[in-house]
């Protein structure tokens, strides 16, 4: 008999809980960078037109499968898929449900301790009186588990132990811990957000210095705000902004189901579904969007903003720019930032435990308290790694199969579940039951063919879009290089970032092999032309790992100079993760870095056959209990 009783206390509670699990680190985060790299304003067109045709339409399937397989007594997605078609595949397709939240959750929960620190930094003052490049060491500091940024030995590991048993003790407490902690966090997420937005309204040209004379935060909102038409025709945006829809709305994942399965039938799930939805992308689209970009190009400067533009700016630039405000309203600005992204996380982190926690009370009859902390181990075990070695690609793994692959993969299965085999007709039913929202007739359309089709064009474009990219790194040494710099240009290569004497470009690899014949080449071709020598000039092949790579670096190949080894992993066409080099210390690292990512594969692997195994096992005994 299942031990799981839960219930949502009210349905502010289930809207907030529901809005906290989308608003996460991903809207003020992801959601500038992405837009910065993908031009701004020809971002936001195709990111607006697919929440409205892929991110809503997912919502209601995700709400009214959830809501109806909780109806039958099912709180996890193995069977509440069941109960849309008893083929046995769709348990085990539903193991995608419960292995993405651990997946993500083991490495979201690492992010999330990084926000904890932070906060109690800018409280203590870490950061006042650094410059720019010692705000951003501290970062690799910390993350560099044998340091230490206040004499506390493993900082980073402690902070994670921290935030773990912070989650796993408001997952104990049940759905009501859940709401409760939405209640408090989704608010103060917002009063934080508020704060640093109208900061960003107000900087205007203020922060501009003789470094950066043309800062000017307004730069960053023209940037974000003026819309570029001709974005339209570019399949890379949109695949940007599909992609932005899954880490925004946390669709894919397995936790919408779960929540929505603690609804009764006659509960509606057509509104609470947009309405959570649409806090979600105010949250991004409006504060995400007044913070980091025009905060960080009012004191750098948009081009600056440009060509540095990524995760790490919350962390390695944020502090630096906050200081610029004075000793308190520094203080202030910190706990607020770094706040907002910790309230956004936990609210997202702890929705990952329900699935798991769902799944044990249902099918085993484990009290909550128990499958709450038997989750917290779970996440320690597997995510112990990602914080250890989380220099050696262990994180990037996990982000990738987990947060990436598994998503995608998980919502095309269940849209064509939804739309063809439980049958659209049955789904539209189950959707607008007792709803309090007359759904447009239209999106009966939508969801039977266009969802379906943009997400098998982010599935197809996620794995014929390269992972791989040539990086050229010159090194002006003072001197001007503007022929090399348009040669580059004019080949096809992306100028990506310019710091110091230093200028970086980007070629995709089917891009570079299209326009050289190799790497050698190439080298050859800048060396005679320009006068360029090793001193100036490093060529660097970022790529997949594979089994042809693990075997060339074991054998003699590293041996060889940089243009021998480039050519003989662009003749052989080797994916694999590797910076050319001879040095024995980056060879070292080179091979740590290629054993820890097996090393995450595995565990990754060993998890997702865990779970199916103990699906096999819920099975039987189902089974066995139906006979008796």
């Amino acid at each position: 008999m299942s031990t799981n009783t839960d219930s949502w206390g009210s349905r502010v509670g289930l809207i907030l809980a529901m809005a906290g699990n989308a608003v996460g680190l991903g809207n003020f985060l992801r959601f500038p960078v992405q837009a910065v790299q993908n031009g701004g304003g020809a971002f936001i067109i195709p990111y607006l037109v697919c929440f409205l045709l892929m991110g809503i339409p997912l919502l209601w399937m995700e709400w009214g499968m959830g809501r109806f397989g909780g109806a039958k007594g099912h709180h996890s997605t193995p069977f509440i898929l069941d109960t849309m078609n008893k083929r046995r595949i769709w348990k085990y397709i539903g193991v995608f449900g419960i292995f993405t939240n651990i997946a993500v959750a083991s490495y979201y929960c690492y992010i999330e301790s990084w926000t904890m620190s932070y906060v109690y930094h800018s409280i203590i003052g870490t950061f006042r009186g650094m410059d720019q490049a010692q705000v951003a060491d501290f970062f690799v500091t910390y993350t560099t588990i044998g340091k230490s940024t206040t004499g506390i030995p493993y900082e980073a590991v402690v902070f994670y132990i921290l935030c773990l048993l912070l989650n796993t003790w408001i997952l104990s407490k049940g759905l009501g811990g859940v709401e409760k902690v939405a209640k408090i966090g989704v608010p103060m997420l917002l009063i934080f957000g508020a704060f640093l937005a109208i900061r960003g309204l107000t900087l205007g040209e203020s922060g501009a210095s003789a470094e950066h004379p043309d800062a000017n935060a307004w730069d960053g909102f023209n940037f974000l705000w003026t819309p570029q038409f001709d974005s339209l025709s570019n399949p890379k945006v949109w695949l940007a902004a599909a992609g932005q829809i899954f880490f925004t709305l946390s669709v894919g994942m397995g936790t919408v189901h779960c929540y929505a399965s603690y609804l009764k039938m006659k509960d509606d799930v057509a509104l609470n579904a947009v309405t959570s939805g649409f806090t979600n992308e105010f949250v991004e689209v409006v504060l995400g969007s007044m913070i980091v970009i025009p905060i960080a190009a009012g004191y750098l400067g948009m081009d600056w903003v440009r060509e540095n533009a990524g995760f790490g700016m919350a962390f390695q630039t944020m502090p630096f720019l906050f200081e610029k405000w004075g000793v308190i309203l520094a203080t202030f600005a910190g706990v607020f930032w770094f706040g907002l992204l910790f309230f956004a996380g936990i609210t997202s982190s702890l929705a990952m435990g329900t699935p798991w926690v769902g799944f044990l009370q249902d099918e085993f009859d484990w009290k909550q308290r128990s499958a709450a902390w038997s989750f917290g181990l779970i996440i320690l075990i597997f995510g112990l790694p990602t914080v250890l070695f989380f220099n050696y690609g262990v994180f990037d793994e996990y982000d990738y199969w987990g947060g990436t692959v598994s998503l995608v993969i998980f919502a095309l299965i269940e849209a064509i579940l939804f739309s063809w085999i439980f049958g659209i007709k049955r789904g539209w039913e189950t959707v607008t039951a007792g709803a309090d929202l007359k759904i447009p007739i239209f999106f009966k359309f939508v969801m039977k063919y266009i969802t379906p089709a943009l997400l098998l064009f982010v599935f197809v474009g996620s794995l014929i879009t390269p992972r791989i990219i040539k990086v050229v790194d010159i090194r002006t040494n003072g001197e001007n290089h503007s022929e090399v710099i348009e040669f580059l240009e004019s080949s096809g290569f992306e100028k990506k970032r310019e710091t110091g004497n230093e200028i970086r470009f980007s070629l995709s690899a089917n891009q570079f092999s299209q326009n050289f014949a190799s790497v050698v080449a190439f080298e050859n071709q800048l060396g005679s032309e320009f006068g360029m020598d090793d001193k100036t000039l490093q060529i660097s092949d970022y790529q997949n790992w594979s089994g042809e790579f693990n075997s060339l670096i074991s054998g003699n190949g590293w041996q060889m100079d940089n243009s021998a080894i480039l050519a003989q992993l662009m003749n052989s066409g080797i994916n694999a993760k590797i910076k050319a080099a001879t040095d024995p210390d980056e060879i070292k690292q080179l091979k740590l870095t290629r054993n820890y990512s097996n090393l995450a594969r595995g565990l990754l692997s060993t998890l997702f056959l865990g779970i199916a195994v103990l699906v096999y096992i819920a099975y039987r005994r189902r089974m066995k209990l139906a006979q008796a």
